[in-house]
């Protein structure tokens, strides 16, 4: 029996889907490390901001504290946003991590099928093939039996038709 064509269509279409899959991944997972290194970055940000609240407190300069405190909070809120993005982009990754998977078993699933059958198909043809094999050399034998029968009688024909 030969792979029908659907079954192979099936399979270009499941890997299509994982490719699909895979790619919008791949994106979900960027994202989400340039929001981690965005948070990093604000985290930085504060950082620097209490150096210059530091250094404006030992220099008695208020335009530093001030720089420094209102750095400090424009980083916390970037922090707070860019935490709520990640969460929101750590979900995403969850579940087009899970649908890339599943696309993944549904691939290998036809695959196997796939398989399975070529399988088949092999071990049906290799049994056509010897008992082609075994069919040829049974006439073959058959032949010379026959021929073995049919060469006394000659044989007797002529000794008979001598004498």
């Amino acid at each position: 029996m030969p792979i029908s064509r659907g079954l192979r269509r099936l399979l270009q279409l499941r890997l299509l889907e994982e490719e699909q899959s895979r790619l919008a991944l791949e994106s979900v997972l960027a994202e989400l490390h340039r929001l981690q290194r965005a948070f990093e970055a604000a985290g930085e940000r504060s950082r620097r901001g209490r150096q210059l609240v530091h250094r404006g407190v030992r220099t008695g300069q208020l335009p530093d504290r001030i720089a420094g405190l209102e750095e400090g909070r424009v980083a916390l809120r970037q922090a707070v946003m860019l935490e709520a993005a990640i969460t929101q982009s750590e979900q995403s990754a969850n579940t087009l991590r899970e649908r890339y998977q599943s696309a993944r078993v549904e691939r290998r699933q036809v695959e196997t099928l796939i398989h399975e059958a070529e399988a088949a198909e092999a071990l049906d043809a290799g049994r056509r093939s010897q008992q082609a094999l075994d069919d040829w050399y049974g006439s073959r034998h058959q032949v010379a039996e026959a021929a073995a029968v049919r060469a006394p009688k000659k044989l007797e024909g002529r000794s008979n038709g001598s004498s």
